[in-house]
């Protein structure tokens, strides 16, 4: 892939960096966006956690072809400090999360930094939409996504959650038909949102302070008949029955009926929509077996996103054993094509 390896000692640690080859293609590194070559894969891993990268290290050991989706940066571990993990001193989030993307790649996953927008079936294998409009596919898929809900902090969040707050447009959107509705972020989960509300709302505003997303997505939203309101934020949501309003941080208000709050990636929970992964009762977390295999045939979960302790350690743990189990079901698919 055009890449070197180069030590490098932070903190008296000796960690591995991975550097991108100058002049090979234009291809950046891990750290930043680049196409793989192929589109076709074994095994799809949706999130760049613990758990992503440790089943990519499983799962390219076991030599299919393997992809991770997905930007460091989301990974609930980037900012954190680990000092409880087994066999390791104090580390912070960021330099271990470097070196198990180094791993990955060292066994030969392809690491694509960008956001997922849609999970479709294709047959018997999984169709994925990246943030740039690339097409992708593959015999079998591990959802490490995480689960953490990035709240707005707003007054009146809280209070008109289900009663014109959503945090899923692929989940409400229906309830909003004819309506002028709001959606609030910058990054590719609000962009998809709002031109998928195009659909059903009478106007759809999109508020952000800056926008993170693909240059595709982006012109996309410039196409669009999305209102676009940037360098903003919202005060407050107000109303009495049902939200009624938002109150922008320059004392405007925009009457509204719906306010989707999608700070960040798309959730697991608009992705798995259309392939039909099961949750628990309560709706918060993908159901596994032992082999972290959920009710659909090929499809894997490992991490935060199957429920708590909110470990690395279990994170782990479980990306390895959805590794394993994911790369030996892509064989099986392989071998009876």
């Amino acid at each position: 892939m055009g890449f070197r390896f180069q030590h490098c000692i932070p903190d008296t640690r000796h960690l591995l960096v991975l550097r991108s080859l100058s002049g090979e293609g234009g291809t950046p590194s891990l750290g930043g966006r680049y196409m793989p070559e192929k589109k076709d894969y074994d095994v799809i891993i949706l999130g760049t956690g613990p758990a992503g990268l440790q089943a990519a290290i499983h799962a390219a050991r076991k030599k299919v072809s393997v992809l991770v989706l997905g930007k460091e940066t989301r990974s609930s571990l980037f900012h954190a400090h680990v000092e409880n993990f087994c066999c390791i001193f104090n580390i912070t989030g960021e330099e271990m999360l470097n070196v198990g993307r180094q791993q990955a790649a060292n066994f030969g996953a392809d690491l694509l930094d960008e956001d997922v927008l849609n999970i479709l079936p294709d047959g018997q294998q999984f169709k994925i939409i990246s943030e740039s409009g690339t097409e992708l596919t593959c015999r079998s898929l591990i959802v490490a996504t995480g689960t953490a809900r990035n709240k707005l902090g707003a007054p009146g969040e809280k209070e008109f959650l289900g009663r014109g707050v959503s945090y899923c447009v692929e989940c409400d959107a229906n309830f909003f038909k004819g309506e002028d509705v709001v959606v609030i972020g910058g990054a590719s989960a609000a962009v998809s949102g709002a031109l998928t509300l195009l659909d059903y709302a009478k106007t759809v505003n999109l508020i952000y302070e800056k926008l993170d997303v693909s240059d595709t997505l982006a012109t996309e939203l410039k196409k669009s008949n999305v209102v676009i309101r940037e360098n903003t934020k919202v005060k407050e949501i107000s109303g009495d029955t049902g939200v009624k309003e938002i109150i922008l941080d320059d004392g405007s208000k925009i009457p509204v009926a719906g306010v989707f709050i999608e700070l960040g990636a798309r959730g697991v929970m608009e992705l798995a929509t259309h392939i039909g992964i099961q949750f628990d009762d309560e709706m918060k977390y993908i159901a596994t077996n032992k082999k972290m295999e959920t009710n659909v045939p090929g499809v894997f979960a490992a991490g935060d996103i199957c429920g708590p302790p909110w470990q690395m350690a279990k994170a782990v743990g479980e990306g390895c054993v959805a590794g394993i189990a994911a790369a030996a079901y892509a064989k099986k698919m392989r071998r009876s094509a």
